[in-house]
């Protein structure tokens, strides 16, 4: 019963905003200027036929993937050791305020000097995930109950059971955060990445293509496959995340 009714409220709200994109494109009567949602299904399904078009978005999915990967990964290492060095937090900072504070397009054609350009985007998406997931996973340690640390102290834990039955659940809330967050920021900063410097296999090449050809409804169409690609990636990689969770025993509980 409350699977229908968050089913039936999400068509709701997707009707209502085909209808004002709808209203939109009459108004505007130009496709060059704003075609309309079934011209774009239209194009897309006739995309979706080609065989280059699903070995595109498979390679622009890949790089994107194992760019994110890196840096989830990358990110819960050094949060791990920042919070056991605050020396290394202290030099390793800066970095983080770096990162966060340029702007992703000077970083991309600063990268482009020395990185190949099919390379370049999985690198863009490590550099981008890395400081949120730092970020938050460090919030995440400091937040541990300092209650149960003495607890595990005085019982005797293994660094295993104080990892599994602490850190990890009251880290997780944060972790999961830093992936949505992530996850978003991570096709956005990819995509970008692939549109300006425009590898031979990408979904960015097709939307530059379009742009410079002035071929609106494509545009439109390719920026839906990165739309649709990111909510079923963050899907699936929550899902998975939230069913780990309950199998460690989510909770705090020691």
């Amino acid at each position: 019963m409350k699977l229908g009714k968050q089913l039936g409220r999400a068509a709701l709200v997707l009707a209502f905003w085909l209808g004002i994109w709808t209203l939109l494109a009459r108004l505007v009567d130009t496709a060059l200027l704003l075609p309309g949602p079934w011209a774009v299904a239209k194009r897309l399904a006739e995309l979706a036929v080609m065989p280059d078009f699903w070995l595109t978005t498979a390679v622009s999915l890949l790089r994107i993937l194992l760019g994110a990967a890196l840096g989830i990964a990358s990110g819960v290492l050094l949060a791990a050791l920042t919070s056991q060095s605050r020396l290394l937090r202290a030099l390793l900072s800066p970095l983080l305020t770096i990162v966060r504070a340029t702007p992703v397009a000077s970083v991309i054609l600063l990268a482009l000097i020395w990185l190949g350009r099919d390379i370049l985007p999985c690198f863009i998406v490590w550099l981008m995930v890395l400081p949120v997931v730092w970020a938050n996973v460090s919030a995440g340690i400091e937040a541990v109950d300092g209650e149960l640390l003495e607890l595990a102290a005085v019982y005797r834990f293994s660094w295993w059971r104080r990892l599994r039955r602490i850190y990890i659940p009251s880290v997780m809330p944060y972790f999961l955060s830093a992936l949505r967050t992530s996850m978003g920021l991570a096709w956005k900063a990819g995509v970008a990445a692939e549109v300006l410097t425009v590898p031979a296999k990408s979904i960015g090449r097709y939307l530059y293509e379009s742009k410079l050809y002035l071929e609106t409804t494509d545009l439109f169409a390719w920026t839906a496959v990165v739309v649709l690609c990111s909510l079923v990636i963050e899907k699936l990689v929550l899902a998975a995340i939230g069913r780990m969770d309950k199998r460690w025993g989510g909770g705090g509980q020691t």
